[in-house]
């Protein structure tokens, strides 16, 4: 007998001491379980964390590949290795500058689009001259010279010159205007002007013929 009243043969003490046992390896297995946990926890986000790092390398090497000025070298730095605030500097500089290249490209694909239009207005043109000769081949033989038309114009000017003299005083700014204005009314009028021409065109016919 023990002190507590109880035989080590004790069927319930047995019994008890093997539940204080079984506690004891649960305990153990989920701290071990625990630890086990947050290793592989940090693992991973150690991982990540890497990958995300050689990610974030590949694209600042790509960006040194493919930017033409981040392989071109800077004498200010010698030979050391771009830091990744100048590749990203330089990458931004490279980008506007082909930004502004497209703009400059659209606005002379824009230009020579407008030239070209142009020169299909001026063939069309040419073409119907081209067919109009072919047609008429004696039309345009009887073209007057420039100085048939100048001397149409200085009949014209000469006889407004003559109505213009006589109608105009001088004699104040105030009166010039308002005899400048009352001369075109009265003898700028179309009906009067189609009367010059007529008469112009007509003196001028019979010098030629």
């Amino acid at each position: 007998m023990t002190e507590s009243g109880a035989s080590p043969e004790d069927p319930w003490v047995k019994a008890n001491d093997l539940s204080l046992i079984d506690d004891e390896d649960s305990d153990y297995h989920q701290e071990a379980y625990k630890e086990s946990y947050k290793d592989r926890r940090r693992r991973a986000h150690t991982q990540a964390e890497q990958k995300r790092r050689d990610a974030i390398k590949r694209g600042y090497d790509d960006l040194q590949t493919i930017v033409p000025t981040c392989q071109q070298q800077d004498f200010s730095i010698g030979s050391q290795k771009l830091s990744k605030a100048i590749v990203l500097q330089k990458t931004i500089d490279y980008i506007q500058f082909l930004h502004k290249e497209k703009k400059k490209q659209e606005e002379e694909v824009s230009t020579l689009r407008k030239d070209v239009t142009a020169l299909k207005i001026m063939k069309v043109n040419y073409e119907q001259i081209v067919k109009a000769h072919q047609d008429n081949p004696h039309e345009g033989e009887d073209q007057v010279s420039d100085q048939v038309k100048f001397n149409v114009f200085q009949g014209i000017m000469d006889s407004l010159f003559q109505s213009f003299n006589a109608s105009i005083s001088v004699t104040s700014f105030q009166e010039l205007s308002a005899c400048v204005f009352s001369w075109i009314e009265e003898h700028c009028k179309p009906q009067t002007l189609r009367e010059i021409v007529i008469g112009v065109l007509h003196q001028l016919k019979n010098q030629l013929y």
